[in-house]
């Protein structure tokens, strides 16, 4: 019994789901001046955090743009440029809570109490109620937010991900591809589209991560989803490349998966076992607690003859996850 993972794409999507980032195409932005020097002569200038702020949060910095936008809200919390910030940082980084949210809700209705035609904060109050699951409210706010501006591309995303939730993946697709036709650079709804596509086994997918890799190379996730669909349309070649610069990475998630997969391509695609060992091995240099690359260790000194090996390998995985029953049928079996 073989395994082959996938990474869990939760805390990608919990960054993207909820759009509160910025209108214009994300790209790499270069700071026009040393805003860290001014802010320390200035520091409670409400103009320099929230423009460094949005710096940060337009590249996904929400730790650090929740600094200045913490800030800047108690130094003027009337300010409501600074009241958006804060509530967008709160609305999308990984690790909101249900508060949050909640908090988040709150500063944006009190903005949109004083500018009903700010469809940001509309899209982000839509967003609010896409967590809570109140998707009736959601379509509320996001078809406010295009009666205003029928071509605001966050609308037509946060449509997309508010299907995806409820399971209607061709209006799902389609609002992607709204969102697309609104702005092409916008990479997310490729990789959204990449996924949709992933799940339902349609080689369509590489098409969209490869289009979402072009447009923003430096995402190792995008990568990582290009290989593996390249894997499961046995695109073979392609993947070992992409997976090969994964392990040649600096980031030991990725380092692991890419060295864990090529190891799964020699041994179930390749028969080449004693490659295999080697990649797993090299996996588990890096992620030792990894429970796939050890149950597939396992299967590959079971392969060999090598019954005490593979049941110490077996018992690694079950004692990382004890609930992990693969592994535990192979050692019965191997009893």
């Amino acid at each position: 019994m073989r395994v082959i993972i996938q990474t869990v794409l939760a805390v990608f999507l919990a960054v993207f789901s909820f759009v509160g980032c910025s209108d214009s195409p994300v790209k790499s932005i270069e700071k026009p001046r040393d805003l860290n020097r001014l802010i320390a002569q200035f520091p409670d200038s409400v103009a320099l955090l929230l423009e460094r702020g949005n710096l940060e949060f337009d590249r996904y910095g929400y730790d650090e743009a929740m600094r200045d936008a913490a800030k800047a809200f108690r130094i003027d919390s009337n300010n409501l440029e600074s009241r958006m910030l804060f509530a967008e940082v709160l609305n999308n980084r990984e690790t909101r809570t249900f508060q949050d949210v909640i908090t988040a809700q709150h500063n944006y209705k009190t903005i949109v109490k004083a500018q009903p035609q700010n469809i940001r904060a509309l899209i982000g109050l839509a967003a609010t109620y896409s967590y809570q699951q109140d998707f009736e409210k959601t379509f509320q706010y996001v078809n406010e937010a295009l009666r205003i501006n029928p071509k605001y591309r966050n609308a037509y995303v946060l449509k997309g991900t508010t299907y995806r939730q409820i399971g209607n993946m061709d209006l799902a697709k389609s609002s992607y591809q709204t969102a697309i036709q609104q702005d092409p650079s916008f990479f997310e709804a490729y990789f959204f589209l990449g996924q949709i596509y992933q799940s339902e086994n349609n080689p369509l997918c590489i098409e969209y991560f490869t289009t979402a890799l072009e447009l923003k190379p430096a995402y190792h996730e995008i990568k990582y989803q290009l290989a593996f669909s390249k894997q499961l349309h046995n695109q073979l070649d392609g993947a070992v490349a992409l997976y090969k610069e994964m392990a040649a990475d600096t980031i030991d998630f990725y380092i692991n998966r890419g060295l864990f997969h090529q190891g799964y391509i020699k041994q179930f695609e390749l028969n080449d076992i004693d490659s295999a060992v080697f990649y797993y091995r090299s996996a588990l240099k890096t992620e030792p607690r990894h429970v796939e690359s050890w149950h597939n260790l396992g299967l590959c000194y079971k392969e060999q003859g090598n019954k005490t090996k593979a049941l110490q390998s077996f018992a690694k995985a079950l004692q990382y996850n004890p609930e992990f029953n693969l592994s535990r049928e192979e050692a019965e079996s191997l009893r």
